[in-house]
């Protein structure tokens, strides 16, 4: 008997950290049964019939591809055969995501990228996945889309902004990105009104690469003192004091943070309700360690569209457990006096 390859079953029985969740009232097993099923049936029905759904070759045949059937999925041989094409249909579910017309107002898109080894012409290659993950208007969060690539670059941002722009987004409140240089540039090309916010987060994380370990914890509340500071002011004063203590012994970071200023300096503009949402890609962050599970018990995928595939289900059972910000009621407020007529909703 043909024994299904790992990839197959990663992509069809994903989704769970312990044997519980397969069989849960929402579970991935609940979710996917339906579809894996109906695909199965699907392509089944097609080699007994000998057309696919649609095919005029089915026409007047005396056989009927209309209703469902109760019958238990069973091949001989073509288990593999049947299995691949239900993959394929998962695929295509993929694509059709990936083109799904959009909003043409999202408050908040967080973009970054992960990366994830993937067998390309013989070798494993440490590609880049890009991800765009929106809150929208209502507070929930949306993931725009992904994308597969050798390297993270502002020029295929720009690729990416010009696809988003023609699935139907017209507007970005604010952008909220990983310091990337040229990536403020590759937004502001498409979306020229959009604020462009670097990750606080990944700022500290560059600026602790500089930090020996001995003097992080006294580091840390110095440029908390920066990146909390209740007006621009005071964080530029807080620069200033931190290199003042810092600077000799570790030079390279308040600098760092002088050349990203202009992209740190926006979320002072917004009160706490929106500011605390943005400075940092946490919600993003959260996605990625759900992805990064997967990924690092496979060791590297073989094709590009087996990762697509495996992550895009990843995203999807991921979203049913994602909440509301917090604060999203009192953010909706101020994004609607801020943003006046741009936020959706708002009064003419």
């Amino acid at each position: 008997m043909t024994r299904l390859r790992p990839e197959l079953l990663d992509e069809l029985l994903f989704g769970y950290e312990k044997p519980e969740d397969l069989l849960g009232e929402d579970g991935l097993f609940k979710q996917l049964k339906e579809a894996l099923v109906e695909r199965a049936l699907g392509a089944e029905l097609s080699e007994h019939l000998g057309y696919e759904k649609g095919d005029p070759a089915g026409r007047g045949s005396g056989n009927s591809r209309n209703g469902h059937s109760g019958k238990t999925v069973l091949s001989d041989d073509g288990e593999l055969d049947l299995i691949s094409r239900v993959t394929d249909a998962v695929l295509e579910e993929v694509r059709e995501w990936q083109n799904r017309p959009l909003d043409p107002v999202y408050p908040v898109v967080f973009f970054d990228a992960l990366r994830v080894k993937i067998r390309d012409e013989g070798l494993v290659r440490n590609k880049a996945v890009y991800l765009a993950l929106a809150i929208t208007s209502e507070g929930d969060k949306e993931v725009l889309g992904l994308w597969i690539e050798q390297t993270e670059g502002a020029k295929f941002w720009l690729k990416v902004m010009n696809e988003l722009q023609a699935r139907g987004l017209h507007d970005i409140l604010v952008a909220v990105v990983d310091g990337l240089a040229g990536f403020p540039d590759a937004i502001g090309t498409v979306f020229p009104r959009t604020a462009v916010q670097t990750c606080i987060v990944h700022l500290i994380r560059n600026s602790m690469s500089f930090v020996a370990w001995k003097d992080r914890r006294k580091v840390m509340p110095d440029l908390k003192a920066v990146y909390r500071a209740e007006t621009l002011e005071a964080a530029a004063a807080g620069l200033d004091e931190f290199e003042a203590r810092w600077g000799e012994r570790y030079p390279a970071v308040a600098p760092a943070w002088r050349r990203a200023w202009e992209h740190v300096a926006p979320m002072f503009a917004f009160p706490p309700a929106i500011r605390k949402m943005i400075y940092t890609t946490n919600a993003l962050e959260s996605l990625h360690r759900s992805l990064r599970k997967i990924i690092k018990t496979r060791g590297s995928f073989p094709s590009d569209e087996a990762a697509t595939k495996l992550l895009f289900l990843a995203i999807r059972n991921a979203g049913v457990r994602w909440r509301r910000p917090v604060d999203w009621t009192a953010a909706k407020g101020q994004f609607a006096i801020l943003f006046e007529d741009r936020f959706p909703g708002s009064a003419s």
